[in-house]
């Protein structure tokens, strides 16, 4: 009874507070305000934590002075992770939501957040992400690569359920009560979003997945850049996995293992073709053909050309053989080794 009534309470004033750290990205910071500045719903305030960025964003936040209720914060250099719970403290509102700065909010999006949270209040939530019509080739094949169900986009999940989804921290929410609670985000680079979904449900916390809010997300603008971020990701796992140990899941492992059949795969071919005639050595690489056809074809209906198809298979490679690098070489220190993450990992953890 106590908890309707808390909710009920809640629902009569969602205050919300946008909460962008950012570091240069001065024209993507640009995009996202003006984003902003033309949402439905406009009861909101803006809070801009400049992470320690060479040259200052002051003018950009400048230009939105009459347009947003925004304030804008300039810190030393400490990462996203701190520079949120910053801007927590900054921030004036009861439910804190973060935009990273390569986003774009759709006009509706605080609108259907403030409607879904009153049909179904929460004190976490997260919004999925997708390609705008805009961004370039290979910007949508990454972002097909990185939200399909037939890659890490499926293995994440898309839970419905309440208490079953954890948000990534490029489109979320948490509420002021949840921040008082858990502290908001850990000592984590990477990897910090799920670090903190567990922290809620630890504290009984309920978290949902608001598919309708979505943002529209450039990701990475060169596979370089793709590559080295999920490789990242993939570093991250198990060392989340052994903070929070009854969250593991074996579906962890698909990454690394499509990486080492991969490999296989082509090993296979080039003993079938340097003599080895033996057609049972090609089994391996049809069913990989067949995979990257359906990426093809899926990647293909989404977007709508063909090129972008073809990019998919690539990013969607890239995809996997990092993060799943990145997973094998952060198990086997952590677990084979012994070593702890903080001497393995140093630049996983903020100082």
């Amino acid at each position: 009874m106590v908890v309707e009534v808390y909710k009920i309470l809640i629902k009569l004033n969602l205050e919300f507070s946008i909460i962008i750290a950012v570091f240069q990205r001065k024209d993507e910071l640009t995009e996202l305000l003006q984003s902003l500045a033309i949402q439905s719903d406009s009861d909101f305030e803006v809070v801009v934590v400049d992470d320690g960025s060479p040259d200052s964003l002051a003018q950009v936040v400048e230009k939105f002075r009459f347009k947003l209720n925004i304030q804008y914060f300039r810190k030393e250099n400490s990462g996203p992770a701190k520079s949120r719970n910053f801007g927590m403290q900054k921030a004036i509102g009861d439910y804190f939501i973060f935009l990273d700065s390569d986003t774009i909010a759709p006009p509706n999006y605080i609108e259907t957040i403030r409607k879904k949270l009153e049909e179904n209040y929460t004190d976490a939530f997260g919004g999925p992400d997708a390609a705008d019509e805009n961004f370039t080739d290979l910007q949508k094949a990454i972002s097909f690569s990185m939200t399909s169900f037939l890659t890490t986009g499926g293995i994440r999940g898309k839970s419905e359920k309440t208490g079953k989804f954890q948000p990534r921290s490029f489109n979320m929410g948490i509420s002021k009560k949840a921040f008082e609670k858990t502290g908001g985000f850990g000592n984590l680079r990477f990897g910090e979003d799920p670090d903190l979904s567990i922290n809620l449900w630890d504290n009984g916390l309920e978290t949902q997945l608001i598919k309708e809010a979505f943002v529209y997300h450039k990701r990475r603008t060169s596979l370089r850049k793709f590559s080295k971020q999920v490789y990242q990701f993939g570093v991250a796992r198990p060392i989340l996995n052994q903070r929070h140990p009854k969250y593991k899941n074996i579906t962890f492992w698909l990454p690394t293992i499509f990486g080492l059949g991969f490999m296989l795969a082509l090993v296979c071919i080039a003993l079938y073709f340097f003599g080895y005639n033996k057609i049972l050595l090609l089994i391996p690489a049809f069913g990989y053909m067949v995979y990257f056809i359906l990426i093809f074809i899926f990647s293909v209906i989404e977007n709508q050309k063909l090129k972008i198809g073809f990019l998919s298979i690539g990013t969607t490679i890239i995809q996997f053989i990092s993060y799943g690098f990145g997973f094998l070489k952060s198990w086997i220190y952590l677990n084979v080794f012994g070593m702890k993450a903080e001497k393995a990992f140093p630049g996983h953890f903020m100082k």
